[in-house]
């Protein structure tokens, strides 16, 4: 079984004759051959096939099934809002740059266009023909207008009429009525009605409200209808909210005969640029792009693959669409709103929930300690969700806030929930009199209005905000607390993989190192100084930085395991573990080690554009990605002879390594580097469930059919509560 909807893709999979100029560096990658990565951008659409992989799963409960449709329609639609939109804007500026793998903007487009046909028809396919109907059985029923009984048509009639009718506004296309604006990521209906059997067709837009639910739930609007199902439970039933704006057209169009009706929506480009060296005051120069993104141009049009000839012809005319990114699709448009199916109170359809796990360290004591006496002890490595996020970090800021002997508190901030504990820690703080400074990443996509209204919010509390550096994003994960003992002052510092965010803490998977180390304080307090004022420090005792310092530190210690194997210390191995690996130096560092002899092991969750498995060049590495219950988030790095682990916020990506500010820290007690250690360890476990890429690009499904299977999470998470039972330190 292979994750890919090509197995043997041959454009994707053959070596170009030659790269692009730009992408080569004769001197020091001609020894290479050409050919070597794949494109990014369909690796990313071979990411998004696995998660739609889980979906057909029917192994796994219903709602986990519907949930990963859900995510698959939310992915796609960033994909299409970012990547896409890129790719169009430099093919119609006619720059030429070509990608890694030797193909224009407009060669890349042409081969995303036909792979995403095919995959959005597969991602129809499996809700039709596979998680529709079983969820029918499970008397889970997202029903069509015709399904339901007389009673619930009349229910729902007296619902549009009194809740969705009056907030919805047919707009009518003709001389004096320009057709209207629709904006991205809406849903509408595409409305042709006729005055009379004889009079002239006229086109309409109804634009499906979205700030009511996609769906509608029948069930509760008759609550006393229907018996309980299997599960003790009573059916459940939902109805689009385009369909039941479909069924009552005549209210909208009174004495006008309705001819046909089809649903489209419509994606604009999301990317936008903020010149910050031509606007003094960012956050509002941020503000006025975000109202500008709702009117970039279309870069996908999502049809009903019964949409009329003539209708997709006024679409295409009138939206400036080209017929190439139209794609069709059967059945529902936008399965993202599945969301709100999964959220139905059936826990027979679902995983069970994973309760996260106090860390050892910060448990329950006859004599309880503060974290700072935990710190002082030695350092702790915590690793979500299996750890709690609440215990821990969140228990580490609110500490600080409340704390008299702390003076400072220095925070970055790149996402966190709407309601976040972690904020008001941060204003309590300030309230307090302590000297708090917040680093706010405006620039963090499609978080930018919620981190305005932190900053906003921090600001008035008398939080200093700042807002990084000019021209990089702050990506980083670090807090730096400082704290007066006695007639000297203590830093204690956090580091980690993921977003201060108590709510996705929960499902992503992530590590984080708490240190009292006094070297690590002092790189901290450097790295707010450059971050805050005028500082130009590009090189710290302990840790790698972005921009200056995470690719040459990475590609310096990839050399060093090379130099160990010819020394003869046959402990060198490379294991790295991140959401994507495409920069091309680090992949062509471990292409060298790869053809030296020193086994490379790769933990990638989404995009891969390095080939293994190649003779002469990469048959030394292997390249497994873990998708399931909680996303895989963390960023490690282990170098076996060299005996380091480092974790960090830093992917393998040009962004990442240019254009923002990173920061990876060493791991150094043993205690802990065992636990990172375990992580790679279980990974790459011949029985470990898992997508292996192939030579050629496949993704294939490892371990075969009838062999013993391993789940990687639940391992991970039955290790940590072992630990957490037996009162060790993970």
């Amino acid at each position: 079984m292979t994750a890919t909807d090509e197995t043997t893709d041959a454009a994707n999979a053959a070596l170009p004759a030659a790269l692009p100029a730009e992408t080569v560096d004769p001197g020091e990658s001609a020894d290479l051959p050409p050919g070597r990565y794949f494109n990014r951008e369909l690796s990313w659409l071979d990411f998004n096939s696995r998660v739609l992989a889980l979906a057909e799963d029917t192994s796994l409960p219903l709602l986990e099934r519907a949930k990963f449709l859900a995510i698959f329609a939310s992915n796609l639609d960033e994909f299409f809002m970012v990547r896409v939109a890129g790719l169009k804007r430099r093919d119609e500026t006619g720059l030429s740059v070509r990608s890694a793998d030797g193909r224009s903007p407009r060669e890349q487009l042409q081969r995303i266009a036909s792979r995403t046909q095919k995959i959005a028809d597969r991602h129809a396919r499996v809700f039709l023909d596979s998680v529709l109907p079983a969820l029918a059985a499970a008397d889970v029923h997202i029903a069509d207008w015709d399904d339901l009984s007389g009673l619930q048509q009349l229910r729902l009639t007296e619902y549009f009429q009194n809740e969705l009718f009056p907030v919805l506004t047919p707009l009518a296309v003709d001389p004096a009525h320009p057709f209207p604006y629709i904006s991205g990521l809406s849903l509408n209906l595409a409305v042709t009605v006729r005055d009379g059997n004889e009079g002239g067709e006229h086109f309409a837009r109804v634009k499906v409200p979205n700030n009511i639910n996609r769906f509608i739930r029948v069930d509760h609007l008759i609550p006393d209808e229907g018996l309980e199902g299997p599960d003790g439970h009573r059916p459940a039933i939902f109805l689009p909210l385009e369909k039941l704006i479909a069924a009552n057209l005549e209210f909208l169009f009174p004495g006008m005969h309705v001819v046909e009706h089809h649903v489209f929506r419509v994606t604009r480009n999301a990317d936008f640029e903020v010149d910050e060296d031509r606007d003094e005051d960012l956050l509002q120069a941020l503000e006025r792009e975000l109202a500008r993104r709702r009117f970039g141009s279309p870069v996908r049009l999502e049809v009903g693959d019964d949409m009329s000839e003539h209708m997709l012809e006024l679409l295409l005319r009138e939206l400036d669409v080209n017929p190439a990114d139209v794609i069709g699709v059967p059945g529902l448009l936008d399965l993202s709103a599945l969301f709100e199916v999964y959220g139905v109170d059936r826990p027979a359809l679902k995983e069970r929930p994973f309760v996260p796990k106090t860390h050892p360290a910060f448990g329950e004591r006859e004599t309880p300690k503060s974290i700072f006496a935990t710190l002082q002890e030695g350092d702790v490595l915590v690793h979500h969700p299996y750890d709690s996020f609440s215990t821990s970090v969140q228990r580490f800021i609110e500490q600080a806030a409340a704390d008299p002997q702390v003076l400072a508190i220095k925070q970055t901030l790149y996402r966190t929930s709407g309601d976040s504990p972690i904020v008001d820690a941060l204003i309590d703080a300030a309230a307090a009199g302590k000297q708090v400074v917040a680093l706010v990443e405006l620039k963090a996509r499609f978080d930018e209005q919620a981190n305005i209204r932190w900053a906003r919010k921090l600001e008035q509390s008398g939080v200093h905000v700042v807002y990084g550096l000019v021209g990089l994003k702050t990506h980083c994960k670090t807090c730096l607390v400082v704290r007066r003992e006695g007639s000297t002052l203590r830093r204690y510092c956090h580091i980690g993989t993921g977003n201060y965010n108590p709510k996705t803490a929960r499902l992503y998977e992530d590590v984080g190192l708490f240190t009292a180390a006094p070297e690590i304080g002092a790189d901290l307090t450097d790295l707010f100084n450059t971050l805050t004022g005028y500082s130009r420090k590009k090189e710290y005792r302990n840790l790698l930085v972005a921009p200056h310092g995470i690719r040459t530190g990475i590609i310096e210690r990839i050399q060093g395991e090379v130099a160990a194997l010819r020394n003869g210390n046959t402990s060198a191995r490379i294991q790295l573990k991140a959401n994507a690996l495409v920069d091309e130096q680090v992949i062509d560092a471990l292409y060298r080690a790869s053809q030296a002899g020193v086994p490379v092991d790769i933990f990638v969750r989404g995009i891969c554009a390095l080939r293994p498995g190649v003779p002469g060049l990469s048959e030394n590495i292997t390249v497994r990605s873990i998708l399931g219950q909680f996303l895989e988030h963390s960023r490690i790095l282990v170098f076996g002879a060299a005996a380091e682990y480092w974790i960090g916020s830093a992917d393998m990506m040009h962004r990442n390594l240019d254009r923002r500010v990173e920061v990876m820290v060493q791991v150094r007690d043993r205690r802990l580097t065992a636990d990172l250690q375990a992580i790679f360890d279980s990974a790459f476990d011949p029985r470990t469930r898992c997508w292996e890429l192939q030579p050629d690009g496949a993704w294939t499904a490892s371990p075969e059919a009838g062999e013993e299977v391993l789940d990687h999470q639940r391992r991970m998470g039955l290790r940590k509560r072992a630990y957490s039972e037996s009162g060790v330190g993970a």
